[in-house]
């Protein structure tokens, strides 16, 4: 946990797009046209919030902590496309596998399972296309809200389009936040 209390992926993954977004809302709307992009995971696929035990509590297990946050940075990109229609583009997307340093050093099995796995994962400069395409093309003016991969659009999982869960997220997040 952290010093305030939150599971660290859920703090690092979501709570920190959203505590950055909200500070920088008042000069985002100042600013528009203007573009907010996250980055998810399709680890999100199969994950499920328990609005009960946002914290994990209840069973923590890491693959089950970034799912669960990647699954938040979509519901949090939807909510906040509703919330600032009129802004700008607000998007978030999958990179794909990419050859990172993340799980080097998680130790044990896991760094094992992650070397191997990079012998199939993709460069870093081939993981920003669709970042640089979010951030910066004028194709996506009019679309906003949605989940991108390999520079378009993409269908998320159920829960990951389930409006009520993104509200109740963004609600639950700006509690924390004032916590």
């Amino acid at each position: 946990l952290t010093e305030d209390r939150l599971e660290c992926t859920f703090a690092l993954n979501h709570m920190a797009y959203f505590v950055i977004t909200e500070g920088l809302r008042e000069r985002l709307l100042a600013s528009a046209p203007a573009r907010i992009v996250s980055t998810a995971s399709a680890a999100h696929q199969g994950a499920k919030l328990d609005f009960d035990d946002l914290q994990l509590a209840k069973g923590f297990g890491p693959m089950k902590a970034y799912g669960r946050s990647k699954l938040c940075n979509i519901l949090f990109t939807r909510e906040l496309a509703r919330r600032l229609h009129s802004m700008g583009v607000t998007a978030c997307l999958h990179p794909g596998f990419v050859a990172t340093r993340f799980g080097d050093q998680s130790g044990g099995v896991i760094s094992r399972f992650v070397g191997l796995a990079k012998l199939f994962a993709i460069p870093p400069e081939k993981g920003a296309e669709t970042i640089i395409y979010l951030a910066s093309s004028p194709k996506i003016v009019a679309t906003t809200g949605r989940y991108f991969y390999k520079c378009g659009p993409i269908t998320p999982s159920y829960a990951a389009r389930d409006d009520r869960a993104a509200l109740l997220l963004w609600e639950r997040s700006s509690a924390l936040q004032r916590s």
